[in-house]
């Protein structure tokens, strides 16, 4: 069984430190190692095409994770006042939204964005696939993602403090910045940036919605198509890195708090 073990993680996790080694190759060869250098990071920073592409993907990914943390945190707490029912559909909504292909997605939303264009243009309003498309994608389904995280924290809150500043006389607005948001600052920060990883992510969603726009996984796929370079791993690392880093701050983030004692 250990053995078995042993050839999954390989089978899984080798191609990904060969990606990391051979970026450092000093020679132009994406599969024999012929020294070590930095100087595949240098050009990759230095490629004009990569470092707007990299833009796109920054602005796309920090506006879609900043409407999905805003909206699934509205959802989360909208679940609360629903009866039993409704909360198993809502949750069973929330989930088929993650369980569902990237590729049904994408493509389900370039026939919505498609007919809400075709209806804009008819009434006067020109509009294209690009910014608008991709942020709108993107925060839909991080939304679901942020929603279940949020969801998880709030049933873990004790209701005792919140009944606590009502009867001191704080009004519900009060309540919920004072009270309840703070505790769910954790997890809404932790949904932000998971939300915000899978957008800088993503390529699947993003090439049916992009238009003219290109982010940097459609600039790597479109890259690999002319032949894999050490450059190539260089941004694939530098974005491992990234994600690999996101990801672990938003396990901390997430990690259980007891809540104090009033």
């Amino acid at each position: 069984m250990r053995a078995f073990l042993t050839a999954v993680y390989l089978f899984l996790y080798a191609p990904i430190v060969l990606v990391v080694v051979f970026s450092f190759n000093a020679g132009k060869s994406a599969n024999q190692m012929t020294g070590f250098s930095l100087q595949w990071y240098g050009k990759a920073l230095g490629n004009v095409f990569l470092t707007q592409a990299l833009t796109t993907s920054l602005i796309v990914a920090l506006a879609s994770a900043s409407l999905a943390a805003v909206f699934g945190t509205m959802a989360a707490l909208a679940r609360e006042r629903l009866g039993p029912r409704l909360r198993m559909v809502f949750d069973a909504l929330m989930a088929a939204a993650i369980v569902v292909p990237g590729v049904v997605i994408g493509i389900a939303t370039l026939v919505a964005l498609a007919g809400l264009f075709s209806v804009l243009e008819g009434i006067g309003l020109r509009l294209q696939m690009g910014y608008g498309s991709l942020i709108a994608a993107h925060g839909l389904f991080s939304l679901a993602l942020v929603a279940m995280i949020v969801k998880a924290r709030i049933a873990t809150l004790s209701r005792d403090i919140v009944e606590a500043s009502y009867d001191l006389g704080a009004p519900p607005l009060a309540t919920f910045f004072q009270v309840v948001l703070p505790q769910l600052r954790p997890s809404i920060l932790a949904g932000f940036l998971m939300a915000f990883t899978f957008s800088f992510d993503d390529f699947i969603i993003a090439f049916f919605v992009a238009g003219s726009k290109t982010t940097l996984p459609m600039y790597v796929f479109a890259s690999i198509r002319r032949g894999v370079t050490p450059e190539i791993n260089a941004v694939a690392t530098m974005v491992l890195v990234a994600s690999l880093l996101l990801i672990a701050l938003a396990r901390v983030l997430m990690r259980e708090r007891k809540p104090h004692a009033a």
